[in-house]
């Protein structure tokens, strides 16, 4: 799903959850990796997503990407719907569940359903599901904001959407209601 030649750059930024990534290119943000164990875990993550990114101090557009992340994941009500992004190497069906998701307005939720039905297509939950779990930019597209018909969060998707950082990386996530259960590649 991601083009390498899509991101041109990247960072690392300390957060309360740990070290996340970013990766960029000139048409917007590409990715949002969520922490590794460890800062050089996440940049490892992060350079094999985006292998033809380099890293570099991110330019001003990008710092204030990073610094709307950093005061959502400090528990304030922060809208990113307007971070500019570019999901061109993602699927079409993709682009447009991400497109409904960012709609959602922090502290509300919508379910896999109501955006299938957003999308004309009431059947596709579960593909809604698949590509929310697929999210290269996590945060910035709130796949944490989207529950299941029953109102929780979907255990059911693989672990691959799961930090790998561990429980105590997960438990620190939901306490500042970041997105603990989407894509990290």
């Amino acid at each position: 799903m991601t083009d390498p030649t899509d991101a041109k750059g990247f960072a690392i930024f300390e957060t309360p959850i740990g070290a996340c990534g970013i990766a960029w290119g000139p048409r917007g943000i590409t990715g949002l990796q969520l922490p590794e164990t460890t800062a050089q875990g996440t940049r490892t993550r992060l350079q094999r997503r985006w292998a033809g990114a380099i890293e570099t101090p991110p330019p001003a557009d990008v710092q204030r990407a990073i610094d709307r992340v950093l005061a959502l994941l400090a528990g304030k009500a922060v809208d990113l719907g307007d971070i500019p992004l570019d999901l061109e190497a993602a699927p079409d069906f993709h682009r447009k569940v991400y497109e409904v998701a960012r709609t959602i307005p922090p502290g509300q939720t919508m379910t896999y359903g109501e955006i299938a039905k957003k999308l004309g297509a009431p059947h596709e939950s579960r593909e809604v599901g698949q590509a929310l779990g697929r999210n290269p930019v996590a945060i910035i597209v709130p796949c944490h904001r989207v529950l299941g018909a029953d109102g929780k969060m979907a255990a059911s998707r693989p672990m691959a959407v799961s930090p790998p950082s561990g429980a105590s990386s997960r438990s620190r996530a939901r306490r500042r209601s970041a997105p603990d259960h989407c894509s990290t590649g």
